[in-house]
């Protein structure tokens, strides 16, 4: 399977789907609407979605199939792979160790891994732990060069193919998304607790928050533990659906790797906006916005691994969002505390088709 499905596939042709299974608890019909929308007219095989009224009473839906060669129901609240929404996992781990006092938000990387970050243009000492969690720091995206070679990936691996690359601007001086921050952010919590990302996170969030359903997959560990609808993409528009459930998710560590549940995803969000896991302070840097560019919606602001999107209703929700093989998902939550949480099992190319995952979530969250 190429790497390169990992950052972009297109979308399935109505052809290949089996005939539609749509199930959903009581609830408002836009959401059910919406997912028997994506599969019906985008051909996504699978949409799944949480919804938690602010009173806390939380609703699943599911439509599709969650499995295009046996036509197997899609698991209600099934686990998928979050892509991104670890970044914000990341840099709960980072803005908690800045609380402690043993991180330096406004200090150079280069002070907690001296050396590591040398390239063309491009300078540690130079590059603040703001920049990485803000995507401000210029570091190239190494998921841009990983090309067709499939295979585990050791952290130092990832960041050495960025640093064969020139420094995309100077620190600060703009926006621009990059996994390579991440990688370093992952690795700067390695250095100051002595401990593995994957213990960090369970120890310090999944634990204590309740997250029965996410986990950070072991080395070498391919597979989905619980559930799930399988996650496909298409090597190029038109080609036939290839099953990428089951992959080595190295390639995104503590930018992509992890596992959950839109259930999870909602808990976990209501959890950190809410104050659970992090001080005032850091959640208020948390919430400090910069414009964001591509791939988020327009209008919406990075702040450190946390997105603020505009609500059609007024107001924003605060989530992130992830994409990886086989799966998209996209959620957050409100100040009111309403969340809500969407996972489709492809990548659209079709960014029309986004655009309406979007506004399931949307139209969730506003009513």
């Amino acid at each position: 399977m190429p790497a390169a499905a990992a950052v972009a596939v297109g979308v399935m042709t109505i052809g290949a789907l089996s005939p539609t299974a749509a199930s959903a608890t009581a609830g408002p019909d836009t959401v059910r609407q919406g997912l028997n929308a994506l599969v019906r007219s985008d051909g996504v095989p699978a949409a799944l979605a949480s919804v938690k009224d602010r009173d806390g009473r939380t609703r699943t839906y599911t439509a599709g199939v969650g499995d295009l060669a046996t036509g197997a129901k899609v698991p209600r609240d099934g686990q998928v792979r979050i892509g991104s929404n670890t970044k914000t996992f990341t840099a709960v781990l980072v803005l908690q160790l800045v609380g402690e006092g043993k991180i330096g938000l406004d200090t150079s990387i280069d002070t907690y891994l001296p050396g590591l970050v040398r390239g063309e243009g491009i300078d540690g000492s130079r590059i603040s732990v703001r920049h990485l969690l803000q995507h401000t720091s210029g570091l190239p995206n190494y998921v841009n060069y990983l090309g067709e070679d499939v295979r585990r990936y050791e952290p130092r691996q990832l960041l050495d193919i960025a640093l064969q690359h020139k420094a995309r601007f100077d620190p600060g001086e703009k926006w621009e998304y990059s996994n390579t921050n991440y990688v370093l952010a992952g690795l700067l919590v390695e250095k100051i607790t002595g401990r593995t990302l994957a213990e960090e996170l369970d120890r310090r969030i999944i634990k204590p928050v309740g997250l029965r359903h996410t986990y950070f997959p072991a080395p070498g560990d391919v597979t989905i533990r619980e559930p799930h609808p399988k996650g496909y993409y298409q090597e190029a528009a038109g080609a036939p659906l290839r099953d990428g459930t089951e992959l080595d998710p190295s390639w995104g560590w503590a930018a992509g790797q992890m596992i959950s549940t839109n259930t999870d995803l909602n808990r976990f969000f209501t959890a950190l906006l809410s104050g659970r896991l992090l001080p005032k302070a850091q959640l208020d840097e948390m919430r400090t916005t910069v414009p964001a560019g591509e791939p988020f919606a327009s209008g919406a602001g990075y702040g450190l691994g946390l997105v603020s999107t505009p609500l059609s209703c007024g107001g924003v929700y605060w989530g992130h969002g992830g994409s990886t093989t086989g799966y998209e998902t996209r959620g957050g939550v409100t100040g009111t505390g309403r969340a809500a949480n969407v996972a489709v099992t492809t990548q659209p190319s079709d960014k029309a088709t986004m655009k309406r995952v979007e506004k399931v979530v949307d139209e969730a969250l506003c009513r």
